[in-house]
């Protein structure tokens, strides 16, 4: 009891049908251990490290299609193969009694020509490219292809497989779908009012730029279940040249409008922090935004330690804290918060690279045997 009193995030919450046991979760993080787009037995060893009973686990990131992938080796969900493929997994967290949701993606014009089915344009909501980078994983790809803007006609399309894939995540087992709408992928490709500079309904208002996310959440919604949907935003950020000029009217805007659905959850990305003194601050924050999202669920993530975390859910800014590269290096990371057990130091170097075992299920356990 003493440790519950102290530590909010390992006190138990009720998410939806689901009684989670704890309010750490495992964040989406991209791996890269997807041989060919399929999903592959090692990471049965990797998340069912990671689960604990009543934990809630959010999958890497998974396209919806073959014009999906930006990324060496990240797996999806479109295919019976890949369906399949996700099974014994999704078995190996539900044996340890964890709660497991697969993450659904769209990279947008975050790609080049080869990722591309018959090396075609990517699709996006505009045809302007993304300023050539080295990508956060150190994969150089060189130029970016500048993306091909999809017409009016094709959007319904992009919708549908974002319907199928959450399908096809309940067939293989899932509890439910993140729909991924954030960091500058496809979606928050027709947020932002940076990279959004069409003329049409999906274009210009607020409104119009939120509609085709709003358009999957309803998609995703009607197949599946709202109890079995989740999203994840960030208003704040600026990944791959997709920032906003009204960053906090975009995050209360799409609060207000995922009400009407009834989803499960909303995963909202921290803005960045700004260190002053000892102190962090932002000028931004989540609670507008969490106010006002007020059927469901509030998950919040972006950098996040233990006390952060408790103080956060103590406060009310968040309900479930989600935690990445902490979570990565700590497989045990609940059973070490509640012991103020030392961390593992993660290593970025082993991120992104294909080995199935380095850096991926091989940091070690607490050693709860002395």
């Amino acid at each position: 009891m003493g440790t519950q009193a102290t530590q909010p995030l390992l006190t138990p919450y009720k998410l939806g049908k689901f009684d989670l046991s704890h309010r750490v979760v495992l964040a989406p993080l991209t791996r890269q251990r997807s041989y060919g787009n399929v999903p592959q037995p090692h990471a049965i060893s990797y998340y069912s490290q990671r689960t604990s009973k009543g934990g809630l686990l959010i999958t890497e990131a998974t396209g919806v299609s073959d014009t999906a992938q930006g990324y060496p080796d990240t797996p999806g969900i479109w295919t019976k193969e890949q369906v399949e493929a996700w099974k014994p997994i999704v078995d190996a967290v539900h044996a340890k009694a964890g709660v497991f949701f697969c993450q659904i993606w769209h990279v947008g014009r975050v790609s080049n020509s080869g990722f591309q089915p018959n090396g075609q344009a990517p699709i996006s909501s505009t045809d302007k490219p993304i300023t050539p980078q080295i990508r956060a994983n150190g994969f150089n790809v060189g130029d970016f292809t500048p993306p091909r803007r999809l017409r009016t006609d094709e959007i319904p399309q992009i919708v549908d497989d974002f319907r199928l894939a959450a399908r096809n995540a309940i067939e293989a087992g899932f509890d439910g779908v993140e729909i991924h709408g954030a960091h500058g992928y496809l979606i928050d490709q027709f947020f932002k009012d940076q990279v959004n500079d069409r003329t049409d309904q999906y274009g210009g208002s607020l409104e119009n730029r939120c509609r085709f996310a709003l358009e999957i959440v309803e998609a995703v919604t009607n197949e599946i279940g709202a109890d079995k949907v989740g999203i994840r935003l960030s208003p704040f950020a600026n990944y791959m040249e997709s920032g906003d000029s009204n960053p906090n009217e975009l995050g209360l805007y799409l609060a207000n409008s995922l009400n009407k659905y009834g989803i499960l959850y909303c995963h909202m990305v921290e803005p960045r922090m700004k260190t002053v003194g000892e102190k962090f601050e932002s000028p931004h924050s989540l609670v507008p935004m969490r106010k006002a999202f007020n059927n469901g669920t509030f998950i919040a993530a972006g950098g996040f330690d233990k006390e952060d975390g408790n103080k956060a859910v103590a406060e009310g800014r968040a309900d479930l804290i989600a935690f990445g590269r902490w979570f990565l290096a700590n497989p045990d990371l609940p059973k070490r918060f509640e012991l103020n057990a030392p961390l593992n130091k993660y290593n970025r170097d082993t991120f992104y690279i294909s080995d199935p075992i380095l850096g991926y299920s091989d940091y070690p356990f607490l050693d709860t045997t002395a």
